[in-house]
């Protein structure tokens, strides 16, 4: 019955869909709305690093570190010793000759020396070695600690006995959240939550509905830097910028509700040769662009035109080439008359991708353009100059690198300065770097301690040798304390698989492609509702479902693959995608409002949360995975991978859908069990509204 109540309701959801009243969720600034703690418990929920901390204090507790890599390095001179035994036998039976000089054996005096030096150089247990990961079958339980026998084969014990040990400790650290550990297999231990557990988290999450969902903050907070976006000065941005813009705006999302003070830096690419070239054009086109007191309020018009005619003169007229390079000259100089026109184009540039960050809902982002790190290049230069790192080669000044070769085997060479004196991308990301984690704040730096670059994959090298030319100039702080991370993404293809264009084989401009999916998504609904035009709320709704389903496409996949632009199946009501997702919200609104007898236009009223009782294996099962919210969070802001929070969204949705197949709620058994379905209701609609603002998308109430 509840299956034929299902297919009902998704049949009037699509008939509604363009038609039925609409309330929007209230949306407010990133920075601001969900992301602070309300009412969380002092512990939070328990997560894997709850467990994962728990292993390491009972290793720590039971174990010396010492001893175990004492005994982990007898055991590899034995091993090696061994496997030379065999080796000679092997070949005593090939009769193959003997080598002319082997290698003498190790003395006990010299092996215990190397195991005396192995647990001086040892530290305390930690994380890596609690080897604790997800349950890889439910009746597994939650977790798996899977130490025991990499532990046990070092110090000469019985795997199934260490683990026995290592359960002995766990216990009273997990007792109240878990069952007896199982030990199975040659010594996997098996962690199952408790219950009154499952019940007590799901209903903390409730509880907290409006809140972090009982999410507790970080104790280690990282100032963390995220360059994204970057789009050029007097170019259109395009379809690549949309992948490092919402990927970019994801993550730092997602750092930024763990707790990490997160600096959005949009490294715009706003200085270059290109400059002179478009300065002298507004020279003759544009002259009010050259004065400061004009400059600004210059109407440039279609920039890409702009753009296009300045680069035909450049090519076609022998004369204009002269003055453009001078005019590049000219404004590295600071001439006020170049400075002036490149205001003004900056300035109009800025106002075109503001359109775009509106429609995408990009906020905070501040602007740090290549021309910001111009004065400090000839010092960059210099001090690798001053290491014997830059040499000269063919007239430039380049940084050869270890393990970075040419097709023909030479050296391939990073150049940080050209023939002509000019300055190189690898110089400004060089300059970048030593501004983002060695200038003091008081000096206007950003002292980070890690740095993430969301690029198309295609600049992976480029960043392996900038990161590697900045550790050895020490460039980069010693010491492992700052992290330098390129997060690639690959490339968006047609439907064809081939480079995504237009039909006469252009880029697609983002502003476009947009404005095409809210078309579409604004199309469908005028078609369900055979009325010629929306009102202004449904139009909302379909931005809202058109610029959700472009973003959640592109995120809900692996960022490292290319992935194939189809508006029909980011649209589509069926499957992973952003309309399944806002109908899932929507839905569990509706059932909330008709459990309540709410009628009206208001927003819902979101019940008291109630005791979590479980009565049903489907509520287990949706509980089970509820909880897993904060391992999901963790395991993006540590991989930064945003596709496995749309992975967990929609398998939270098919389990909610399970959980409302098997277990009514209006026609709940008792009032108590009426509250805890509520409750349960509540709990999963605030966990795909918050995920759904991670991602940057917002959420209606009504559909």
């Amino acid at each position: 019955m509840r299956v034929l109540t299902f297919l009902i309701l998704m049949t009037l959801w699509k008939k509604t869909l363009a038609f039925g009243f609409t309330r929007l969720s209230p949306i407010r600034s990133l920075q601001t709305r969900r992301f602070m703690s309300t009412s969380t418990e002092k512990q939070g929920l328990c997560g894997i690093e709850f467990v994962q901390q728990s292993v390491v204090n009972v290793l720590n507790e039971n174990f010396d570190p010492k001893e175990v890599a004492r005994a982990n390095a007898l055991a590899k001179l034995d091993k090696s010793k061994n496997k030379k035994k065999k080796k000679k036998k092997k070949k005593e039976d090939d009769e193959r000759p003997e080598p002319e000089a082997a290698k003498p054996e190790l003395s006990d005096e010299e092996k215990q020396a190397i195991a005396n030096a192995a647990a001086e150089k040892s530290e305390p247990f930690g994380l890596k070695d609690a080897m604790v990961t997800p349950a890889t079958r439910p009746e597994f339980g939650d977790y798996q600690v899977n130490a025991a026998m990499g532990l046990a084969k070092g110090i000469g014990m019985n795997p199934r006995e260490c683990a026995s040990k290592i359960v002995d400790g766990l216990m009273p650290k997990l007792g109240d959240i878990m069952e007896t550990p199982e030990i199975a297999g040659p010594g996997f231990i098996n962690l199952k939550f408790k219950e009154k557990y499952l019940e007590a988290a799901v209903t903390a999450m409730a509880k907290d509905s409006n809140g972090r969902l009982g999410i507790p903050l970080i104790s280690d907070k990282k100032k963390i830097v995220v360059d994204f976006s970057s789009p050029n000065i007097a170019k259109e941005m395009h379809v690549g910028h949309l992948r490092s813009t919402i990927i970019g705006d994801t993550l730092c999302n997602v750092l930024e509700f763990a707790g990490n003070d997160v600096v959005r830096l949009n490294h715009i690419g706003d200085w270059g040769t290109q400059f002179g070239m478009l300065v002298e054009h507004l020279r003759d086109e544009f002259p009010a662009a050259l004065k400061k007191e004009t400059s600004q309020d210059v109407d440039l018009g279609d920039l890409v035109l702009l753009y296009k005619a300045a680069k035909k003169r450049f090519d076609a007229d022998d004369d204009f080439k002269k003055r453009a390079r001078d005019g590049v000259v000219k404004l590295q100089a600071g001439n006020q008359e170049e400075l002036s026109a490149w205001e003004s184009l900056c300035a109009a540039s800025r106002k075109e991708y503001q359109q775009i960050y509106d429609a995408l809902n990009i906020e905070g982002l501040t602007e740090r353009g290549e021309s910001f790190y111009n004065p400090f290049l000839h010092n960059i230069v210099k001090d690798l100059e001053e290491q014997g790192l830059a040499v000269e080669s063919e007239g430039a000044k380049v940084v050869f690198l270890d393990g970075f070769q040419n097709r023909d085997g030479s050296m391939l060479p990073l150049l940080v300065q050209k023939s002509d004196g000019g300055f190189n991308y690898a110089t400004t990301d060089l300059a970048a770097i030593r501004h983002r984690t060695q200038i003091s704040k008081d000096e206007g730096g950003e002292e980070a301690q890690r740095v993430l670059y969301v690029t198309d994959a295609g600049q992976s090298q480029h960043f392996d040798m900038v990161f590697q030319a900045a550790k050895k100039a020490s460039i980069l702080p010693e010491g492992g304390k700052v992290s330098l991370e390129h997060v690639p993404f690959g490339l968006v293809q047609g439907e064809d698989g081939k480079k995504f264009a237009t039909r006469s084989g252009e880029t697609v401009k983002l502003k476009d492609l947009l404005k095409e999916a809210v078309r579409i998504a604004g199309e469908d609904m005028r078609t369900r509702n055979e009325e010629a035009s929306l009102s202004a709320e449904l139009e909302e709704v379909a931005k809202i479902v058109g610029i959700g389903a472009v973003k959640y496409a592109d995120l809900s996949m692996n960022r490292e693959s290319n992935y194939r632009f189809s508006y029909e199946r980011m649209l589509s009501l069926n499957g992973n995608t952003a309309p399944y997702m806002l109908y899932s919200y929507a839905r569990i609104c509706s059932i909330i409002r008709k459990a309540i007898d709410q009628t009206g236009s208001t927003e819902v009223e979101w019940p008291q949360a109630a005791d979590i009782i479980i009565s049903h294996d489907a509520e287990r099962q949706l509980i089970r995975n509820l909880i897993r919210l904060p391992d999901i969070l963790a395991e993006v802001e540590r991989e930064l991978y945003p596709n496995k929070m749309c992975d967990y969204l929609f398998e939270t949705s098919q389990k909610f859908n399970k959980f409302y197949e098997n277990c009514s709620v209006n026609n709940a058994e008792s009032p108590a069990l009426k509250a805890s379905r509520l409750s349960l209701c509540m709990a999963t609609a605030s966990t795909i509204r918050l995920l759904l603002d991670l991602l940057g998308i917002k959420t209606v109430e009504r559909l």
